[in-house]
């Protein structure tokens, strides 16, 4: 395959997982990274390429969950305030190779039981933050998605559901304004270690803007992606994996 066509299916995929991503609210970070990492991208222009195209994906994503009604402050603010610093501290702190694929891979797994529904599944009984447990919980989240280049609602969310704090579409919405600050707050603690970009990073985007818009806009509604779900997950284990063995 030659590079045109490589970059042409690289953006095809890196729309499918915006796509995704964004219909439950998330900016997709860890779905980037995964991608990058099974098509070889240089690990310091991974970090923060897929924090730039999640404070896109994010922010669109929220717009949709926002209008449709269903972001709840109440909920957001506990778990953002601890974690925006620590998000910037945890951006800036260099880690070995070796260490940040285990810890990416061990994220993409994560993230793949939580496509598939095995862990933060949604109940009728909603119940009361732990507000101390809120800030805590956010401050630690915040320290990992800076240090790794993710938003944290791959985290987040399952949480949410787990503890009863939130139901379905108020965690996607929650999580998608999560991962918009952190992300933020990550890229402004990255640029002074780590600015590497990739040259086809415009394409990026607008692979990204693409499937974010369509995502949110379906996912804020009634949709249904289990196939994409499926195929998403398939990329994700693929390319924890990958990281585990090189």
């Amino acid at each position: 395959m030659d590079m045109n066509s490589t970059l042409f299916v690289f953006l095809v995929l890196m729309s499918l997982v915006a796509f995704f991503y964004s219909s439950v609210g998330h900016g997709g970070a860890s779905g980037y990274l995964a991608l990058m990492a099974i098509f070889n991208f240089n690990p310091q222009a991974m970090k923060p390429s897929a924090l730039m195209l999640n404070i896109l994906v994010s922010g669109i994503a929220f717009y949709h969950y926002y209008k449709a009604g269903n972001f709840k402050w109440r909920i957001f603010l506990p778990f953002i305030g601890l974690s925006v610093p620590m998000a910037f501290i945890g951006a800036g702190i260099k880690i070995d190779t070796s260490v940040y694929k285990i810890i990416l891979g061990v994220c993409l797994i994560i993230a793949s039981l939580r496509l598939l529904g095995f862990i933060g599944k949604e109940s009728d009984e909603i119940k009361q933050i732990h507000i101390p447990s809120a800030v805590i919980i956010g401050g630690m989240i915040g320290f990992l998605s800076g240090m790794i280049g993710i938003g944290g609602g791959i985290i987040l969310s399952p949480l949410l559901l787990l503890f009863h704090w939130a139901k379905m579409k108020e965690t996607a919405a929650v999580s998608a304004l999560f991962i918009f600050v952190n992300s933020i707050a990550g890229l402004a603690g990255v640029v002074n270690v780590e600015t590497a970009l990739p040259s086809q990073l415009i394409y990026f985007v607008f692979a990204a803007l693409t499937g974010g818009i369509l995502g949110s806009y379906y996912g804020s509604g009634k949709f249904n992606t289990v196939v994409l779900k499926y195929l998403l997950t398939s990329v994700l284990l693929f390319a924890s994996v990958k990281l585990f063995i090189i």
